[in-house]
């Protein structure tokens, strides 16, 4: 690793240092495939695990509470009104529960923030089969699951580190990108299968089904404890800028979040893609367009992932994370540019690809360049990063498009991506330099 960045990479709970016999150089289609070598950790094995089952349960929920609303008011406005009463909740908890995470014991904090999660996914589920019927408490409800979201997923990122060695880590994050990515395509088309069949409410109740085993399965994991007695710190807004502060301090970390903020806030055109498919590609159904753009970038992320061996083990993360956000631009711009709805198509999965290339190298070097007791912080901050930035690129899109023209504000997006993303390489060279 890059000492200038460096930190411990403490490997615990059956994180044994490497193997040579498993880290040799795989032959055949193999070398292709998925590194799955952390899956021979067995904490990580369990903690993977609980992730296949909430990837799509969680999904349920997600196609659930937006139906309902629609149901119940009939107004597109309540249902993205909705939206943003789960954001705030979410990046306020996110980056307090980063800094909670530093604080405690992470399995600890993971075994309470499911259980709640777990207890609001039933209240959903009493509240419709009551017909309550009230956006009100929809709102509500989603904005508690979504606090515990937030103090959940920095503690769950952040525990990645203890788990596996740092060679890893790359690989590590592949799998759990590629489930989730996978339970996003898998999550939607089930729930709209299962709907007609057992009805809405029955979704929020096998989602809470679901993460009595996530329960178990965090149950399962060793204590993670902080190191070198964090735990006399005290969780509050001090330690909050503290993390802020570190990452200021340390260029790579900034990069990486950096990169991210580029490729979302002024790459990211879904809020484009009804337009684009009413208007944009002659001869095609308009639902037939507008599924197949929305379902291309996580196709993409999730072949990605299953073929993440021909990238997992590249050592120079930095320069990994600078070409997949090229590629997302280069790709995002050619498909602003296509007039044909499948060269359109593979454009965005060749996107996929590469934004799952980003997330797991970004997602590597906040885990290694970063000491124990941050890694819960810069996870906050990341859960943070990636679930505002979309957000961002839906306003900032939406309004472009109505100004210039959709394809117009697709295709100079991506561009943006690339001429910004290779500006601040070359300008600041810690990311170009990192490598483990």
């Amino acid at each position: 690793m890059d000492t200038s960045e460096s930190s411990e990479s403490g490997t615990e709970a059956g994180a044994k240092g490497p193997d040579p016999r498993q880290g040799g150089r795989r032959r055949g289609w193999r070398r292709w495939a998925m590194d799955t070598r952390p899956l021979r950790r067995p904490a990580y094995r369990r903690l993977w695990s609980s992730t296949i089952v909430t990837a799509v349960g969680s999904q349920l929920t997600a196609v659930a509470v937006p139906k309902q609303i629609y149901d119940i008011t009939g107004s597109s406005a309540w249902v993205g009104a909705a939206s943003l009463a789960g954001l705030l909740p979410l990046i306020v908890f996110a980056l307090w529960g980063g800094a909670v995470a530093d604080t405690m014991d992470r399995r600890k904090l993971l075994l309470i923030t499911n259980t709640g999660i777990a207890v609001t996914s039933l209240l959903f589920w009493v509240q419709a089969v009551t017909g309550m019927e009230s956006v009100a408490a929809l709102m509500l409800l989603l904005a508690l699951q979504q606090a515990f979201w937030g103090l959940n997923a920095p503690a769950r990122n952040a525990s990645i580190a203890r788990l596996v060695p740092e060679d890893e880590l790359a690989a590590a994050n592949a799998l759990g990108s590629t489930v989730m990515q996978t339970g996003q395509v898998v999550g939607p088309l089930l729930a709209g299968a299962l709907i007609p069949v057992v009805g809405l409410a029955e979704l929020y109740l096998i989602d809470a089904l679901a993460l009595c085993v996530t329960v178990w399965a965090v149950h399962r994991l060793p204590a993670l404890p902080p190191l070198s007695g964090a735990g006399v710190r005290r969780a509050g807004v001090r330690e909050v800028m503290a993390g802020f502060r570190y990452i200021a301090r340390h260029k790579v970390l900034l990069l990486s979040f950096l990169a991210d903020i580029v490729a979302m806030v002024l790459g990211m055109p879904r809020a484009l893609f009804p337009q684009l498919a009413a208007e944009g590609y002659a001869g095609h159904g308009e639902g037939l367009a507008l599924g197949l753009l929305f379902a291309a970038i996580p196709v993409g992320a999730v072949a990605g992932g299953v073929f993440s061996g021909t990238f997992s083990r590249a050592r120079r993360h930095g320069w990994m994370v600078i070409g997949a956000v090229v590629v997302w631009g280069v790709a995002i711009a050619g498909f602003g540019l296509s007039s044909s709805l499948w060269l359109a198509v593979a454009f965005l999965v060749v996107a996929g690809v590469a934004d799952m290339v980003s997330m797991v190298f970004r997602g590597a070097i906040l885990l290694s360049a970063a000491t124990d007791e941050m890694r819960g912080r810069m996870q906050g901050v990341f859960t943070v990063v990636v679930a505002g930035g979309p957000r961002l690129a839906d306003v900032l899109h939406g309004g472009a498009g109505s100004a210039f023209g959709a394809r117009e504000a697709v295709a100079g997006g991506g561009l943006l991506v690339v001429v910004v993303m290779l500006a601040l390489a070359a300008a600041v060279p810690a990311l170009r330099r990192y490598r483990v």
